[in-house]
């Protein structure tokens, strides 16, 4: 048990030669520590499903919030006729409260029978006031609460342990890289998480709230929007993810550079492109003028990153190998 556990965490020595079989028992321990650690995870966000509900709710309750204010569709009718009706209960709680007075004019013997019925209006006001409903998506199916739950609790386990995943990954991958390699990638694999903890962060708190307010309002006067709740947490967690992958840039920049297939050089010369690129993804994201400015932008930043560390470690591969010739040519 204790040789599993720090095979899980470490990774084989450089100068260990395993057999196929070897490989094979390597290759399995990684995906038996990746499914329980995944299994762990998801009972973990399972338990806690209603609080992530409500987490990636919250940018889907703002908007329909806001819309059932106005008062189109289903949703803003019933918060309409609640608005009355809590109008009309106001005035009815003034009027009663002007016949328990003794120059209201009502009967002596009637007045006591008022005070409930003053209770009963105060708690019909109270609950008449509450602020609009429509922040849950609905659901259609009679298995389609427990189906969302589970996947969403499965996106959030997967979001929780992808950098032990990716610990997991290189730990088997490690021992084919030389020694050297593996320090000079190792601050690259450390950056990966990071920088797809960011691309979630980003996309959960700009980019979802933007397609949600535009496919909200899009020619909403034609239709009743009723937001179904498997395509919304489908939608949302396919949003968050691929902007944690696109976040990955600079990563993907030094890994190009590193094979050969474009040099730093080429990179700077050729910004406009990048420009463009970065521009392309914004607008294809849902959005208006400024949300696609927000979004260009910290593309653009990225691919600047990933062009600066690919300078440097070319720089430094350079230095390396210069040193290298020099000291085989004394």
């Amino acid at each position: 048990m204790l040789r599993t556990l720090r095979r899980a965490l470490g990774s084989v020595p450089h100068d260990e030669r395993l057999s196929t079989v070897g490989h094979l028992d390597e290759l399995r321990t990684r995906l038996i520590v990746s499914v329980v650690v995944i299994a762990v995870a998801f009972g973990l966000c399972f338990s806690q499903s209603d609080r992530l509900l409500r987490l990636i709710d919250g940018p889907l309750a703002h908007q329909t919030q806001g819309q059932v204010r106005v008062g189109p569709g289903p949703l803003g009718a019933t918060y309409t006729v609640a608005r009355a009706a809590r109008d009309v209960a106001i005035q009815l709680h003034a009027v009663v409260g002007v016949l328990r007075r003794p120059d209201g004019g009502a009967p002596p013997a009637v007045r006591p029978a008022l005070g409930p019925v003053s209770e009963n209006l105060e708690r019909d006001i109270a609950r008449l006031s509450a602020p609009p409903q429509g922040d849950k998506p609905v659901t259609l199916g009679i298995g389609e609460p427990f189906t969302t739950t589970v996947t969403i609790s499965f996106v959030f386990a997967l979001i929780l342990t992808s950098p032990l995943l990716l610990h997991q990954g290189y730990a088997f991958l490690a021992p084919a890289l030389e020694p050297a390699d593996r320090r000079r990638i190792r601050p690259l694999i450390l950056a990966i998480p990071f920088l797809f903890v960011a691309g979630v962060l980003f996309g959960y708190f700009v980019v979802l709230p933007a397609a949600v307010h535009f496919f909200q309002n899009f020619n909403r006067g034609e239709f009743n929007v009723l937001v179904q709740a498997g395509p919304y947490y489908k939608f949302a967690a396919t949003t968050v993810l691929a902007m944690g992958m696109v976040f990955e840039v600079p990563v993907a920049i030094v890994a190009v550079t590193r094979v050969g297939l474009v040099t730093p050089r080429r990179l700077r010369k050729n910004r406009r492109y990048a420009v463009a690129a970065c521009g392309l993804v914004a607008a294809a994201l849902p959005g208006d003028a400024v949300t696609m400015l927000l979004e260009t932008v910290p593309l653009y930043l990225l691919f600047e990153l990933g062009v600066l560390l690919a300078s440097v470690t070319d720089r430094r591969a350079r230095a390396r190998a210069a040193s290298v010739n020099l000291s085989s040519v004394q």
